[in-house]
């Protein structure tokens, strides 16, 4: 380095995990001491921040106000800069970046749906359940519409995701009109016949990979009876073992099985009905002219180490759509290394790696693009923190940009032509979203909090006052 200059660190993605990088690097050790100075910019291939936050998590979720929250108040602050839609290895390169920066954080996320490898999966109306909450949650680049015409609907998964859709899909879209979904959302809903929404889980309530909120958040849909089945409602010594050790599992096993009991005692009138299904895995979707007729599932037994075992029963369900929840799956980035086994970028905690599993200069990962799509907000922040120590510790070796200054970059944008988005320009979109909410009456006939705006040119001009 030939004259002392802040680090200059491009962050690609600006979900939590992106985020809450910039947020650790600014307030690290090294920072707050003055042994290094810092300039982040955050990128992000929409035009509004947040990532999943916005665009993966159901609009009725609680908890999503207080994250956004969080992370508003990390961009508030004014020391880190926000780029929104800048995609990269499309508006810009690899090589591009490096002109600019000393470093780059990989935090693009998991946004495709993992495969289902079973006969009957591409058939109409087997949807990976990612595509729907692209769509319900107004995603840019999703189309407008979606095939709401089933009455019978499977949700293969045991996990907060499959809970989102399986609780969006069997709610009545009048109770949504409270949330920021767009009217094109709500008028798909509200023509919605069905009537039966079944949610399949592959192991034993005392497997179940959801978290006590969204368990419960199902018992507070209006005119939705939950159903439980008495045979699913097996326990061996690790299941006992699981509820005795795990406050969580204890809670939700102690949910179910009150709803059991009570199902027992007052059978249901709703005019909907979310059935869970436990020991069932996915055999067949069966279909007939292509498309979906019903849902083949192997009964399974616990084998008493927390595992299954299929038991050769076999049971079908007349269904008209599945939509397939197993998890999400990494995509892989240009001029990056990449595992497509796991679905994320090749790296040794957060330093991505090459081909020949060698650290390459300047280059790190975190979030779920790092270590796959699991765990919640508290992993992303450890996660976060892991990348961004070994960051600093090669800061010593990172000042390659040629060109550092921050204002060089704008420019270098303004020439391509790369209507980019700004923070700013975000609170512009945010105040838009809510005038909408305002201008519009939720089922009681009050204002809407927002609404979201889908179309991503009109995002655009609006983020950019034009």
């Amino acid at each position: 380095m030939s004259e002392a200059r802040p680090l200059r660190v491009a962050v690609i993605g600006s979900g939590p995990a992106g985020v809450y990088a910039a947020d650790i690097l600014t307030k690290s050790k090294e920072v707050k001491d003055g042994d290094v100075e810092v300039s982040i910019d955050i990128f992000d291939r929409y035009p509004a921040p947040f990532g999943l936050i916005r665009y993966g998590v159901a609009p009725d979720h609680p908890r999503i106000k207080g994250i956004i929250g969080a992370l508003h108040k990390i961009m508030d602050r004014g020391d880190i800069r926000f780029f929104g839609n800048v995609e990269y290895g499309v508006d810009v390169t690899l090589e591009e970046l490096r002109e600019h920066y000393d470093a780059i954080i990989f935090a693009t996320g998991a946004i495709k749906d993992a495969p289902l490898d079973i006969p009957g999966a591409d058939l109409d109306g087997s949807y990976g359940a990612s595509d729907f909450v692209s769509w319900y949650d107004a995603h840019p680049d999703y189309p407008r519409e979606w095939p709401l015409n089933a009455k019978e609907i499977a949700v293969l998964g045991n996990g907060n995701v499959a809970l989102d859709v399986a609780r969006v899909l069997s709610k009545h879209a009048d109770d949504l009109l409270v949330t920021e979904i767009p009217d094109h959302v709500y008028e798909g809903l509200k023509a919605s016949p069905v009537t039966d929404v079944h949610i399949f889980g592959r192991r034993g309530p005392a497997q179940i990979k959801f978290t006590p909120l969204e368990l419960r958040e199902l018992a507070h849909s209006r005119d939705v009876d939950i159903v439980l089945y008495e045979e699913d409602f097996q326990f061996d010594a690790a299941s006992e073992e699981a509820i005795e050790s795990n406050a969580q599992i204890k809670v939700m096993t102690k949910v179910l099985r009150g709803w059991l009991e009570d199902q027992k005692e007052n059978p249901g009138t709703a005019s909907r009905r979310l059935h869970l299904h436990f020991l069932q895995s996915p055999a067949e979707i069966l279909g007939e002219d292509g498309k979906v007729t019903g849902l083949k599932m192997e009964r399974n037994e616990l084998d008493g180490n927390g595992g299954i075992n299929g038991t050769g029963e076999f049971i079908e369900y007349p269904m008209q759509a599945v939509y397939r929840a197993i998890g999400y799956f990494g995509s892989e980035l240009p001029d990056v290394g990449f595992d497509p086994n796991r679905g994320v970028i090749t790296n040794v905690e957060g330093r991505v790696t090459d081909n020949d599993g060698e650290a390459v200069p300047g280059l790190y990962a975190t979030g779920w693009i790092k270590r796959g799509p699991v765990g919640l907000i508290g992993s992303t922040k450890s996660d976060a923190l892991e990348t961004v120590t070994h960051l600093l510790e090669d800061r010593e070796n990172l000042y390659t940009a040629n060109e550092p200054a921050p204002e060089k970059f704008n420019e270098f944008l303004d020439s391509k032509g790369i209507e980019y988005t700004t923070w700013e320009g975000w609170h512009a979109l945010d105040a838009h979203e809510k005038s909408l909410g305002e201008a519009a009456l939720d089922a009681s006939g009050q204002p809407r909090k927002r609404v979201k705006v889908t179309d991503r040119d009109e995002m655009v001009r609006i983020s950019r006052g034009r």
